[in-house]
């Protein structure tokens, strides 16, 4: 029975027939076949003299079951339904465990029932690592009390990252540090992840955010939960501060982390490459490996394809003495 049962569920067959020989000398005879949402099952019970037969339906979920009470099916409500569509907490989504799924029920007789926190270690979830997720587009990050005016702009983009309530310092600023990669270097490296924040001499403030930070090795940092920004301006719908614009094509060539180079989202997105003879140049090709903007828009810049910046600065997050930063050294064999 557990063969042809198995055979049912990995090959989707249309019917299935098996019996069993039962203790009380009857003969069950099993026809599975497809029923309402999950296949059927009949069973023919006859005694061995033939003078009784009985018939009997089983859905496959109740199969699974195991004895519970079987429940009937209500017509939704408008309530109801309502209910069902609300979105779960992240809390909500990690803690969520239906024990009358099959494959959990499946994967209980081989392994036991699913730990909140197996051998210790904290599940995987949005809420504990945000950074290994999309960039959230359309819920945007609360005011922390140690937010200046700058960081206040910054905060709300932050939503759903390591830096969404962790308290910001400024690491970088060209203006104040000097225009050249190797000051920039000395000032970001090694500090987790940050944000760039950069204003052209027209006035277009934008910038991104790298999950991975600088080390300066001269790697291709991926991370999916990369992402670009434009504060204000046409794009900002219903109140928004702003518009972001995702990580496309997986997580590969997030960030260009070259020593020689200023910040540089994928080969192209945003490249910023603080050259000596023209240090304040800016690039923006869109596409490629981050979103382009929803008019079709394919630069930061609007109809510019290179700008001129006044300002470049970068945030980091604070992180008490001895407390562990993420990101801070090669990762030679990183898949996300």
């Amino acid at each position: 029975m557990r063969a042809s049962l198995a055979a049912l569920l990995l090959f989707g067959q249309d019917s299935l027939a098996f019996q069993s020989t039962l203790p009380c000398n009857a003969r069950t005879h099993y026809i599975i076949r497809p029923g309402n949402g999950f296949k059927s099952i009949s069973t023919i019970t006859k005694n061995n003299d033939d003078s009784t037969t009985k018939t009997s339906s089983l859905n496959l979920g109740d199969f699974f079951n195991f004895g519970k009470q079987e429940s009937k099916q209500q017509e939704p409500t408008a309530a109801t339904a309502k209910t069902e569509q609300a979105t779960p907490t992240p809390e909500e989504e990690e803690d969520y465990y239906d024990e009358d799924d099959p494959i959990e029920k499946i994967f209980n007789v081989f392994f036991g029932k699913k730990e909140k926190a197996p051998m210790g270690m904290a599940r995987f979830g949005q809420s504990k690592f945000p950074d290994q997720y999309p960039a959230t587009l359309d819920t945007w990050a609360d005011p922390v009390e140690t937010d200046d005016k700058e960081m206040a702009i910054l905060r709300p983009f932050l939503k759903n990252t390591n830096l969404e309530t962790r308290g910001l310092k400024l690491t970088y600023d060209a203006n104040r540090d000097g225009w050249n990669p190797v000051k920039f270097h000395e000032k970001v490296d090694k500090l987790g992840g940050g944000i760039v924040y950069c204003t052209t001499r027209t006035g277009i403030q934008c910038g991104g955010y790298n999950p991975k930070g600088w080390v300066g090795y001269g790697e291709a940092r991926g991370s999916i939960a990369a992402f670009l920004f434009i504060v204000g301006g046409k794009y900002a719908k219903d109140g928004a501060p702003g518009i972001k614009l995702r990580k496309v094509g997986g997580p590969g060539l997030a960030q260009m982390d070259l020593p020689e180079s200023g910040p540089s989202f994928s080969p192209d997105a945003l490249v910023i490459p603080m050259g000596q003879d023209n240090p304040r140049l800016a690039r923006s090709k869109l596409g490629s490996y981050y979103e382009r903007l929803p008019d079709g828009t394919s630069s930061l810049f609007g109809k510019d394809s290179s700008v001129q910046l006044k300002e470049l600065k970068v945030y980091h997050g604070v992180y008490a003495e001895g407390e562990y930063i993420p990101f801070t050294d090669a990762e030679p064999f990183a898949l996300y």
